[in-house]
């Protein structure tokens, strides 16, 4: 185990758009990574940066994560479940394949993942647990039913994490990061780019690099929990 006391932080998806940055805002406030990901390499010259490559869908490579987590540094203290897919269809066309594609990555992923984390967080105490849901989760989209569920599921998993934890002074919040320019959104057309634009209040989609940072602060935070923060300016009731 390494001596070296600074905060430990498990990002998941750390390959795409979001998780590059989210790993740059955390290394550069001095927290070590752990920068996982699945098809997409983690290039990074930080020192306190440590690429590894995991499958967040298969329990054995996520259990492995977190051993060699605890060899290493012997804590967690925070986990950002990030990873996550999209495999759009209308339901009619929907194969079982697309959907349990989908929740696989976007909800059994963050649930092993925060599994396993939170073993380590319970050892020590304390811990954070941050999972990246979705606008969608609040409204639904056309074409996006299992993105959708699995988004929803993950506010449900926060909210119950929440509770199951909060005793143990572990926090579980999720995010909803907004429309970014990211690998998962390069496939749009104008047009919806254009409306996307149109639905938020400022005219405009969310800077993944700020979103980033929000994460950052939002995992120094010691009495927020269970909650649930929309980063884009778009409007919109539960219902």
């Amino acid at each position: 185990m390494s001596s070296d006391a600074s905060p430990v932080v498990w990002i998941t998806g750390a390959g795409g758009g979001l998780g590059k940055c989210l790993t740059t805002a955390f290394s550069e406030s001095g927290r070590q990574v752990v920068a996982s990901y699945h098809q997409h390499p983690v290039e990074s010259s930080s020192p306190n940066v440590l690429p590894m490559r995991v499958d967040v869908t298969s329990g054995e490579e996520v259990v492995a994560a977190a051993r060699e987590i605890q060899r290493r540094w012997g804590r967690l203290d925070v986990l950002v479940n990030n990873a996550g897919v999209t495999r759009d269809s209308l339901m009619a066309q929907m194969t079982a394949d697309d959907w349990d594609g989908t929740m696989d990555v976007n909800l059994r992923g963050a649930f092993l993942c925060s599994r396993e984390a939170s073993k380590l967080m319970l050892r020590q105490g304390s811990g954070h647990i941050v999972n990246m849901s979705s606008f969608a989760a609040k409204r639904g989209h056309a074409g996006q039913a299992n993105y959708v569920a699995s988004k929803a599921g993950l506010i449900g998993l926060t909210q119950s994490l929440a509770l199951e934890l909060g005793s143990r002074n572990i926090q579980v919040n999720a995010v909803m990061p907004g429309v970014m320019a990211t690998r998962m959104t390069a496939g749009m057309s104008d047009s919806q780019k254009k409306a996307l634009a149109e639905a938020n209040a400022l005219g405009r989609w969310n800077d993944a690099a700020e979103v980033a940072r929000f994460v950052q602060f939002l995992a120094t935070m010691r009495n927020v929990s269970g909650q649930v923060f929309q980063l884009d300016s778009r409007i919109g009731a539960w219902t």
